[in-house]
């Protein structure tokens, strides 16, 4: 039976050609998936063809229609007909020129058919010819057919000739069109406009319409309504985002537009200020507001509390979202003008210039000279005391200001000086006190609350009072005298609030510093800020320094008011700091350059950056225990073996030639290594004694003495014997720098191996040390008639250009008077009201810091190579010089004997040692510290008392002869006393040992 579809199994196929072709399966399935694909290509191609013939029908078909239109609307141009025409031909710059050529003439026309049958079909079609031409003008704002469509959208927006051509029903008309072209991009369109016209023609006959439409359609919505506050927000976002907008408007048309914008309603835009900062680009954001300094500051005075506040909340959302130096990028290097903080500590002979990083400053938006000038306004204390008079009749204003004026400084750092001293100088100098009372005490920050949770959002609008607050005290402390300081002035806080107050700054601090996750504090910022947590921990640490300053010298705190004693153990924190100082990597922080980067170590180590920045969190004597771990881990770290002959450097000194041998023969040696020394007397023989490091402490000492001595040139003294590098140039030839280098090092030796030195460095000089600015107050020890000169400026109540001052400093020698500039062409620069806080820093900041520039900075290069800077970092100079010369107290007898060992013959209650303990106390303090001198070659008590000398004091028998003088060995703090029958004869033969400054061969 055949079946029905032909033989359904697969027939074998026969190749009678002789040869043989196998395919294999994947081979079918490859050639089957091509044909398809080929014929699934076909397919598309077939569609699209359709496609584009559809198309190309279309586009004739319309193209057909278009011009059937166009003949239509050229019949009757003005009639209900050819404006349907022109709505449906579309963007047809001809035809909208013939229209609003036409209409533009007769205003019944325009309007007529508006009251008429058709009124319903022609305003919407009004409507959407009024986008047209907006669009027209956008691209094409200089040609003579953008006049007339400027005419027509003019005369459709103006409520005052709708009403008088249509009655009551024109306001309708002009409202409808308004609201309509707002929504679809009026504004937008409207600055293409302007852009459209370069600003030098000004005299553009379309700019005059083009103005007229940036303000009309505000006058057609009610102030309350959401439209307006659209519009208001549009044209901040769109209009004054373009640069040089006052520049691009003909001088009447300015005016025009100055008395038209409704700033009195500002603060519609509060809820709108988010949108505006997000839709603008960086250029745009600084472009609003130079142009909003353009037109609101001469109506500060008549605005309403509520719209002067929305502009500070506007300025302020605008400034915090600009990087730093936005608002001034550099110049081109041949332009570049210097430009500094004229309290950022800087030692330059000059101003230095704000530097830029390469790649930061290409990120810059460049920026026109007349918006520069425009925005110069912001900063300058005109502009800063017209926003503080309405502040200080409003109070409610003030918290805005606060804020603003933070902003500013954050992105414009050159001018924060210039901001500061405005601020403290306005109304008698009580904004510090309103600020603390008004909005930092009284807040969770003030109270120190939640301190755990300081980044909490909820915070935000506490930081802004707290934070300027902190520069503003930071400014005033470098100008103020402890006299005003302490006189409870109306210019500053009083004691009792600066307690509280440097408490909060305190507690914030050491909670920054403490943490273990210092990125974060490094990356995340404030809320609402563009200032990161490290840089809010740095601005209160510059003012907890300068508080403590003070406190330093004059007490005035309580008891333990800069401790932590209670939130940490102690002894394990100084195990913990000597172990992270191990860990920290040299390289990383190289030791010439990290007396200026304490700020580094917080990002390593919390403990180093509480040591660093904050060290008077920590008891004195735990540092100073700290100190000596320091020191004896590098000691082991270098192999060192203090008591031990190996690796030792010897050297001969000549008795009578101390200081020139001891620089000749240790200027180039590792001072941290051991030294013996070996003195030759006046003969040319060595002393007997061999150095276990007494005899080096007796020459260290005299060393000390010879090149201290101020008759030598490099020194001068105080009133009060605290000494200095000397001013003169003669200080500053290279021989003399070399010896103040040889004297760091020497005096670093000194720390390295706790030896005391009987000196005392003026306390702004120490502050060099450590890198801290020096104050006014600081003056008053170097030069008394001029402190009191700069005080009397401070305080003038007269006219201050009276004075005849200007920007320069007198310097005098060799009789010769010569005028050295302050500031860039000081001398033409006269000293005003407005900025004599500047002229008061600078001058105080030459005398105590950059006249001796080149000196301390040769001083430091040694001290520096044998102390790491960031050691001596842990103290202020009040505990540097305990430090280095001991405590200038009287000698602890009790102290003394209570940590006295005894050897030979001698115990606490043989009958000599009984005597001599009462011979002591019958010294007065002078020939205790003689005595002291005489066993230890240091008249000053140890740092911490007797119980941290080493070894401990010790007394042994040194034979009955009672003719022989008592001898020592300072190297062991030893005193060798005879047997003495007599009290008498003991206190004699002492008196005659510790007076008679004999050498070691006494001994």
């Amino acid at each position: 039976m055949l079946p029905l579809f032909g033989d359904e199994r697969r027939r074998r196929e026969i190749n009678l050609g002789g040869s043989t072709s196998v395919s294999s399966q994947a081979a079918i399935l490859d050639q089957a998936r091509a044909r398809r694909m080929e014929r699934e290509a076909q397919r598309k191609r077939e569609e699209s063809a359709i496609r584009v013939q559809a198309w190309w029908r279309g586009a004739c078909e319309a193209r057909r229609v278009r011009q059937q239109l166009r003949q239509v609307f050229q019949e009757q141009i003005t009639g209900l007909t050819a404006l349907r025409c022109l709505v449906l031909v579309g963007q047809d710059e001809e035809l909208l020129a013939l229209w609003s050529g036409r209409v533009s003439q007769d205003d019944a026309l325009l309007f007529g058919p508006a009251q008429g049958p058709d009124r319903d079909h022609w305003i919407p079609l009004l409507r959407r010819v009024s986008v047209l031409l907006l669009r027209s003008i956008s691209n094409r704002a200089g040609v003579s057919a953008a006049v007339t469509h400027l005419q027509v959208l003019s005369k459709l927006l103006d409520p005052s000739l709708a009403a008088r051509l249509l009655g009551p029903s024109g306001n309708d008309l002009s409202l409808y069109i308004s609201q309509w072209l707002v929504q679809n991009d009026m504004y937008q369109y409207l600055g293409r406009a302007i852009t459209t016209i370069e600003p030098e023609s000004k005299n553009n006959p379309s700019l005059p319409y083009v103005v007229k439409l940036l303000y009309l359609p505000l006058t057609n919505f009610s102030s309350s309504s959401e439209l307006f506050a659209r519009s208001f927000s549009a044209l901040v976002s769109q209009i004054f985002a373009l640069p040089l907008l006052p520049y691009r408007i003909p001088l009447t048309s300015l005016s025009e537009l100055s008395g038209q914008l409704p700033l009195a309603h500002l603060h519609v835009l509060s809820p709108c200020i988010p949108d505006i900062v997000s839709v603008t680009s960086t250029s745009s954001q600084i472009n609003i507001v130079a142009n909003l300094l353009a037109f609101t500051p001469p109506r500060y005075t008549t605005l309403p509390v509520s719209s002067l506040k929305a502009y500070l909340q506007l300025l302020s959302a605008l400034l915090n979202v600009l990087p730093p130096h936005a608002l001034d990028p550099p110049l081109p290097r041949d332009s570049r003008t210097p430009q500094t903080l004229w309290a950022d500590d800087s030692d330059s002979d000059s101003e230095r210039p704000a530097t830029f990083t390469t790649s930061r400053s290409a990120l810059l938006p460049p920026l026109d000279s007349r918006t520069r000038k425009r925005l110069q306004l912001l900063p300058s204390p005109a502009h800063i005391n017209s926003l503080l008079k309405p502040a200080q009749q409003h109070p409610e204003l003030l918290s805005d200001l606060v804020s603003m004026l933070l902003s500013l400084n954050l992105v414009w750092p050159s001018r924060k000086d210039k901001v500061l001293s405005t601020l403290l100088l306005y109304g008698g100098g009580g904004l510090v006190r309103e600020i603390y009372r008004e909005y930092v005490r009284t807040t969770p920050l003030g109270r120190d609350e939640n301190l755990s949770s300081l980044m909490d959002p909820s915070l935000g609008s506490c930081w802004p009072p707290l934070l300027l607050l902190t520069d503003l005290y930071t400014q005033s402390l470098l100008t103020m005298g402890d006299d005003e300081f302490f006189s409870g002035s109306r210019t500053t806080l009083t004691l009792n609030e600066l307690v509280p107050f440097s408490r909060t700054l305190f507690n914030i601090a050491f909670t920054l510093y403490w943490r273990e996750d210092q990125a974060k504090i490094q990356e995340a910022t404030v809320p609402g800020l563009s200032l990161t947590w490290e840089g809010v921990r740095d601005r209160i640490t510059k003012c907890l320094q300068a508080i403590h300053a003070r406190d330093s010298r004059r007490p005035f705190m309580p008891e333990d008011h800069w401790h932590v004693n209670s939130e940490i153990d102690m002894n394990s924190f100084v195990e913990a700091a000597v172990y992270e100082e191990q860990q920290v990597d040299d390289s990383a922080v190289p030791r010439s350059t990290s007396r200026r980067q304490p700020t580094h170590f917080p990002r390593l180590s919390p403990r180093l950056g509480v040591l660093n920045n904050i060290p008077f969190a920590i008891p004195f004597e735990t540092r100073v225990l700290i100190f000596r771990r320091f020191v004896q881990s590098d000691m082991m770290n270098r192999g060192f073996d203090h008591f031990g002959r190996r690796n030792r450097t010897e050297a001969s000194i000549r008795r009578n030639n101390i200081a020139q041998d001891g620089y000749d023969r240790l200027s180039d040696v590792d001072l941290r290594a051991p030294i013996s020394i070996t003195f030759i007397d006046q003969f040319g023989e060595p002393e007997a004694g061999i150095d276990g490091g007494g005899v080096f402490k007796e020459f260290f000492t005299s060393l000390c003495k010879e090149v201290f001595d101020s008759d030598r040139g490099l020194w001068l003294a105080n009133k009060k014997n605290e000494i200095y590098p000397n001013p003169h140039s003669y200080a500053t030839e290279p021989h003399s720098l070399n010896w103040y280098r040889f004297i760091g090092r020497i005096l670093g030796k000194a720390l390295y191996e706790g030896i005391l030195v009987e000196v005392a460095f003026a306390g702004f000089f120490l502050a060099r040390w450590l890198g801290k600015q020096s104050f006014l107050d600081d003056l008053a020890s170097l030069d008394p008639d001029l402190y009191q000169g700069l005080v009397f400026l401070k305080n003038y109540t007269g006219d201050t250009e009276d004075l005849s001052l200007n920007f320069t400093v007198a310097n005098d020698e060799f009789g010769v008077a010569k005028a050295v500039d302050l500031i860039h062409n000081g001398s033409n620069v006269p000293v005003t009201r407005e900025n004599r806080l500047q002229y008061i820093y600078l001058m105080s900041h030459y005398k105590l810091s950059k006249q001796i520039k080149l000196q301390s900075e040769a001083f430091f290069e040694g001290l520096s190579e044998m102390i790491d800077p960031k050691w001596l970092r842990m103290f202020n100079q009040q505990e540097l010089q305990i430090l280095l010369g001991g405590v200038n107290a009287p000698v602890d007898l009790d102290d003394l004997r209570q940590h006295t060992n005894y050897g030979g013959l001698y115990d606490n209650e043989e009958p000599t040692i009984q005597a001599f303990w009462r011979v002591l106390e019958s010294f007065d303090q002078e020939q205790r510290r003689a005595f002291l001198r005489f066993v230890t070659s240091c008249s000053r008590p140890p740092l911490l008392g007797f119980k941290q000398m080493n070894p401990y004091f010790a007394i042994r028998d040194a034979g009955t002869d009672e003719h022989r003088l008592p001898t020592s060995s300072t190297c062991v703090n030893l005193l060798k006393l005879p047997v003495y029958k007599s009290e008498k004869v003991l206190r004699e033969k002492l008196l005659q040992a510790i007076s008679s400054g004999a050498g070691f061969d006494l001994s």
